[in-house]
């Protein structure tokens, strides 16, 4: 039991922010992290030591994801614009609820605006290319492990991730161009 217990201390976070992200909803995550989980509990004894655990976890995590996606057919998102939990309507946004780093309010008002038209670009990717652009850009995993989650050749993978950037570099040309056009 003790095991569990750190595997989880360890894994829990990243493997939270990895599903959080790419199902979007807070609720959705937090079941789909408990099911990873419980099936790495109930799958323990195929885990096969030749493959790294991490990469069997995240394989995991992924294809509850991807189930997930497939049985919701229409994906559903909280807009940042949505008002914050237990704020009344016109009141504070998701948006609002980011933790004030002390910035100037310029800067803090281009990071919000960036993070927003991230988001939104990030929605417009493909699944496939969303989740390798999340399994490198988030979790910092190489391309030979996003490979063996996904469960496709490596140079596909480098494929994905190459139409994810060039598609998230055409949508957010225009917010590059004014950022670079501003004093």
């Amino acid at each position: 039991m003790l095991a569990f217990e750190l595997l989880l201390a360890r894994h829990r976070r990243p493997v939270f922010n990895f599903i959080l992200r790419f199902v979007g909803s807070r609720e959705r995550a937090e079941d789909l992290l408990q099911e990873t989980f419980l099936r790495v509990i109930r799958n323990g004894c195929s885990y096969q030591r030749e493959a790294k655990f991490t990469t069997w976890l995240y394989t995991i995590a992924r294809n509850q994801c991807v189930d997930l996606s497939r049985r919701m057919k229409l994906r559903q998102t909280t807009s940042l614009d949505a008002p914050a939990p237990g704020s009344a309507a016109g009141g504070s946004t998701l948006m609002d609820a980011v933790a004030d780093s002390g910035t100037a309010v310029d800067a803090h008002a281009a990071a919000a605006e960036l993070r927003s038209r991230l988001s939104v670009a990030l929605e417009r990717l493909g699944d496939e290319q969303r989740e390798v652009f999340l399994m490198r850009e988030m979790l910092h995993l190489q391309f030979r492990e996003i490979a063996a989650i996904t469960g496709v050749p490596e140079n596909t993978v480098k494929s994905r991730m190459r139409y994810a950037l060039e598609k998230l570099r055409d949508q957010l040309e225009d917010y590059w161009e004014l950022a670079r056009a501003a004093p």
